[in-house]
């Protein structure tokens, strides 16, 4: 077997298929609502790139510490010869966890992009040249299937706090479908951000120099160019909120004026009243209870908790029973 494979899962015009559902549905709705994926065009991600170096973005410093720190210790505790990383991008955060497992053989990084994966393999080979890399693209939020050529134990890998994007719904779901692809004995390696006080939240959501309001805004100029729509971000400003009773931060575009936007592609026309918001992006936040009772219920026994030094976000290891 080659020791670089892409196998590609999702139809040619998935991505189109979806963010026509994800508009219909979303932008029809009361209260407005569209998905946080639509982020993600090449300007998106690096806009968010650029916001994990910004002074008020905590998260992606605090695992990085937890994952330098305690790569030994989750090696030690998975003994993984599988690597499985859900929406993997760089996988720059998994190098750490890469040179820390001594029996690693297989890596599955799963994403929707195949340049990203291309680049992340071939970056991965060139310092681990013994290691198969076996890439995915796919969205793991509609059911995923392992390659036939990863050994168990597994470790399954799903960090950044991206779990804070699903609904307690969508999060059982997704436990249940992690449960179902793992084997007794495989474990999930998962990255939560925790609950903290609402000021440290909301600029890490709302950084002085406007890039999470740009990053925030893009999703427009995604609706823009691929659907024709005449939505123009001036039009709206970025809103982030702290939604106490949930423990969840919310994204939100706000509507500055009355305005009618075109989608032609769709034969669309969405109404905007002066202040309507769109919400954009739900973050979760999490206590460890919480943690484990949902991985719980899902057939995982929590093992393993780990946290940075100032206590902000937590690497949590489950087991599948």
């Amino acid at each position: 077997m080659s020791p670089f494979t892409v196998t590609r899962t999702l139809p040619a015009d998935a991505t189109t298929a979806a963010l026509r559902a994800d508009v219909a549905a979303g932008l029809t709705s009361t209260p407005k609502q569209l998905p946080p994926k639509w982020f993600y065009d090449a300007r998106g991600s690096a806009l968010f790139e650029e916001i994990t170096r910004l002074p008020e973005y905590y998260p992606t410093r605090a695992e990085r510490e937890i994952l330098v720190a305690r790569a030994a210790e989750i090696a030690d505790a998975t003994g993984a010869r599988t690597l499985v990383e859900l929406g993997s991008g760089s996988s720059e955060k998994t190098h750490h966890l890469i040179r820390a497992l001594p029996d690693l053989r297989v890596y599955v990084p799963v994403d929707v992009s195949e340049s990203a994966l291309e680049l992340a393999g071939e970056a991965l080979l060139a310092e681990h040249p013994r290691l198969m890399v076996h890439a995915l693209v796919a969205d793991f939020m509609n059911g995923l299937a392992l390659p036939d050529d990863t050994p168990g134990p597994r470790l399954l890998a799903f960090l950044g706090g991206t779990i804070g994007n699903l609904l307690p719904a969508e999060r059982a779901a997704f436990f249940a479908s992690v449960s179902e692809l793992l084997a007794p004995g495989d474990a999930l390696l998962l990255g939560t951000d925790l609950v903290k006080d609402e000021a440290t939240l909301v600029a890490a959501y709302d950084d002085a120099q406007g890039v999470t309001a740009a990053f925030n805004k893009n999703v427009l100029t995604v609706l823009d160019r691929e659907l024709g729509a005449d939505l123009d971000p001036s039009d709206f400003d970025h809103v982030a909120v702290w939604n106490a009773e949930e423990e969840w931060i919310e994204m939100r575009l706000r509507a500055r004026k009355e305005l009618t936007a075109k989608i032609p592609a769709m034969d669309l026309a969405v109404h905007f009243t002066a202040g309507e918001e769109v919400r954009t992006e739900v973050s979760a936040k999490f206590r460890e209870e919480k943690v484990r009772a949902e991985l719980a219920a899902a057939g995982m026994e929590s093992r393993r908790w780990w946290t940075d030094a100032k206590g902000r976000f937590a690497v949590s290891l489950a087991v599948r029973r």
